[in-house]
């Protein structure tokens, strides 16, 4: 794991937010700010690799520059580059860097944690393993969210802020090339570089 920007201290527990931020988005940023009420410091991570999609468009530079945009107002807020998009991956790289006794839970929607338990990893039990590693904190998103029972002590809810549903890095897409009002779904310190690295595609 590199990192770009690192809080201050030793956290006895790590939220983790990994994502394309393609580009980052208000929503992002309230789920990471959601994170510190489980955390001392919140980890928002840019892999390197896909497991789910390619990287396509704004390079990973770019996208890393608009994300220590968006986090430089938070001292508690992290900011790395992963070699791999797996969840489970990313934990083992943040566990060889914060150490064994911090406790990891990752940040995301309804979206990613049902691809997360629905993925195919080539070996039965898998999921439960990798619960065994981290716990998983879900965002309501397009409807509210609702654990399996059996993973129940290791995925929880996370409440956010009403209003967030509709807002996704591809809606900021959609609306920059169809020259829609856009600079509301992205963080006021992001929105330069977003008309930087996206506003020539889409005049």
């Amino acid at each position: 794991m590199e990192f770009f920007r690192r809080a201050v201290g030793a956290p006895q527990r790590l939220a983790i937010l990994a994502g394309t931020f393609h580009p980052p988005t208000v929503a992002h940023m309230a789920l990471a700010r959601a994170g510190l009420s489980l955390a001392e410091e919140v980890l928002l991570v840019l892999p390197r690799e896909l497991p789910h999609k390619s990287f396509s468009g704004v390079g990973f530079p770019e996208r890393l520059e608009m994300l220590l945009a968006a986090a430089a107002e938070e001292p508690r807020f992290s900011v790395a580059a992963s070699r791999h998009g797996l969840f489970v991956d990313i934990a083992r790289e943040c566990r060889a860097a914060y150490g064994p006794a911090t406790s990891l839970v990752f940040l995301c929607g309804r979206d990613a944690a049902e691809r997360f338990l629905s993925w195919d990893y080539g070996r039965p039990g898998a999921v439960q393993k990798m619960l065994e590693e981290f716990e998983l904190a879900v965002a309501d998103r397009q409807g509210r969210y609702a654990p399996p029972p059996e993973f129940a002590g290791r995925i929880r809810r996370l409440p956010l802020d009403a209003g967030l549903d509709e807002v996704s890095a591809t809606e900021v897409r959609r609306r920059i090339a169809a020259g829609q009002p856009w600079e509301h779904l992205v963080p006021e310190a992001v929105a330069p570089l977003v008309k930087r690295y996206y506003g020539v595609a889409a005049q």
